[in-house]
């Protein structure tokens, strides 16, 4: 593995990055379920979890030009069971705040914290996910100097437009901006593709899935199992102030 050059700027991925997706999945189901029960009978009884999911997937099917929206797929798939359960539409706000405050609930890997402190104390962090968590809601928009989302760009990851925006606001060339993420396509590639440096990060929990690197026709710039060890690897590089 080549060594990177000297690294201006992070653009960091969230989900599955600093915290595993799937358990938020299950609670955010179990959550809103729970929620029908209470506030809206008639649709907990039509739409249990697993119909939950075929609704979803009926909505993402339909409204294709809302893919890059996770928030609003997530919100109208509670209109619809509402409105198809016989139950009140207008329960939407409600329901989908008890959805968001839950997707909001992170459980961080271990090393995740401490590591994105130790790494925005080297250089600026930049947030750039498809989906929506809210940085100051789970309580670390300090770390960041700024974020965008599929949702608020209208164009998600693996596009190489949205990389670029964010090197734009950074104020920083693509060539200088690591991109450290967990997802092959839409993380590394749709980076890659951008002209930035990349990060594979390769946590355990990954490796059933991808037990090595996948693609041929490049390797990522760095392979490393947890964000610690990336905190580590800056650690041990130049600052960019103090490059020749």
């Amino acid at each position: 593995m080549s060594t990177p050059p000297l690294i201006r700027a992070i653009t960091l991925d969230l989900d599955d990055t600093l915290w595993p997706f799937p358990p938020i999945g299950e609670r955010i189901e179990r959550v809103l379920h729970t929620w029908f029960e209470t506030h809206a009978p008639r649709t907990a009884a039509q739409f249990p979890i697993p119909a939950m999911r075929r609704l979803r997937e009926r909505v993402m099917d339909r409204y294709p030009q809302q893919s890059h929206d996770a928030s609003w797929l997530r919100r109208k798939g509670i209109e619809i069971a509402l409105a198809e359960s016989g139950s009140d539409p207008a329960l939407a706000d409600e329901a989908y705040a008890a959805f968001f405050a839950e997707r909001n609930r992170v459980d961080f890997y271990d090393d995740a914290r401490d590591a994105l402190a130790r790494i925005a104390a080297r250089v600026p962090v930049y947030a750039l996910s498809n989906g929506n968590a809210d940085l100051a809601t789970i309580g670390i928009d300090q770390y960041f100097t700024g974020k965008v989302t599929a949702r608020e760009f209208g164009r998600g990851k693996p596009d190489a437009s949205i990389f670029l925006h964010a090197c734009d606001q950074l104020g920083v060339a693509p060539h200088e901006v690591l991109h450290v993420g967990d997802d092959v396509e839409a993380d590394i590639v749709g980076a890659h593709r951008a002209g930035l440096m990349t990060c594979w990060l390769h946590r355990d929990d990954a490796r059933e899935r991808h037990p090595t690197w996948p693609k041929r026709e490049f390797v990522p710039s760095l392979i490393l199992p947890t964000l610690a060890a990336l905190a580590d690897w800056l650690d041990m590089q130049p600052r960019h102030e103090d490059a020749p």
